[in-house]
């Protein structure tokens, strides 16, 4: 039986990734900072499911917490064969407005932590001949939000790097990069997203099935919603100088307004 480690797996794309690779099969290793409504999930799934659940408490911020979260990755017994990279949160202010302290904490959860969780984690992968990472990037990385549009363009860049590397293997790594998707994300960064337009936004069980799909047979950029797919191609291509004029007037979709 293959074992995956989600990050940030009690709400939103996360939830969704434990439900839906517990429905695949796979046993859990579930991380976040909430105890409480881990220990919630992990006895929803295993009674929903014929699969065992793992509960890790860790602040990735922190990095003894997240030491703990590495050697269990690392762990050869009952070692991780999906890792998904979901945990992150947003700012609402801009970087000018922030704390430095703020600004550490999201390069620890957004970059940090996948970085040191991937490492830990592709040892073990190239000696098993089989390996999926996810790594939830965001539509974001393509554009000039602030510091979250710069973190997210780590993740994607990283993984392109990373496929790069892993192209010969059965080991397959995936940025995930959605636009808007309906999570507590929004809500828990205080960002107003009133006026974003319903054709922007995706259905978290519908951009996790795709992402797993996707990674699965080895794209490197999942995509979500025709929309998106649509839009991706041409904010790539475009002159960085549109981009970041675009971003400033807010005409570019992403998941951080």
């Amino acid at each position: 039986m293959t074992t995956a480690l989600v990050t940030g797996p009690t709400s939103g794309m996360g939830r969704e990734f434990a439900l839906q690779l517990a429905a695949k099969g796979c046993d859990l290793v579930l991380v976040s900072r909430d105890e409480t409504r881990l220990t919630e999930l992990s006895i929803e799934i295993e009674t929903g499911f014929d699969v065992s659940c793992e509960v890790l408490s860790a602040d990735l911020s922190d990095r003894e917490q997240l030491a703990a979260v590495e050697k269990r990755v690392a762990q050869k017994r009952k070692p991780i064969d999906w890792l998904i990279n979901n945990a992150g949160f947003g700012l609402a202010e801009p970087f000018t407005e922030t704390s430095v302290e703020e600004e550490q904490a999201l390069l620890d959860v957004l970059v940090t932590a996948p970085m040191r969780l991937t490492h830990q984690v592709l040892p073990g992968m190239m000696e098993r001949g089989y390996g999926r990472v996810i790594i939830v990037s965001s539509f974001a990385s393509w554009i000039t939000s602030g510091t979250y549009s710069a973190a997210k363009a780590w993740a994607t860049v990283f993984v392109e790097g990373l496929a790069q590397e892993l192209k010969d293997t059965d080991i397959h790594a995936t940025a995930l990069c959605p636009g808007f998707v309906r999570t507590e994300f929004h809500e828990r960064a205080a960002l107003d997203v009133a006026g974003i337009p319903k054709a922007l936004w995706l259905q978290a069980d519908d951009v996790v099935s795709t992402a797993i799909k996707d990674c699965d047979k080895g794209d490197v950029l999942s995509v979500p919603g025709i929309q998106y797919q649509a839009l991706a191609p041409m904010i790539r291509l475009s002159p960085r100088s549109l981009v970041r004029r675009m971003s400033a007037m807010g005409s570019m979709p992403s998941d951080r307004p």
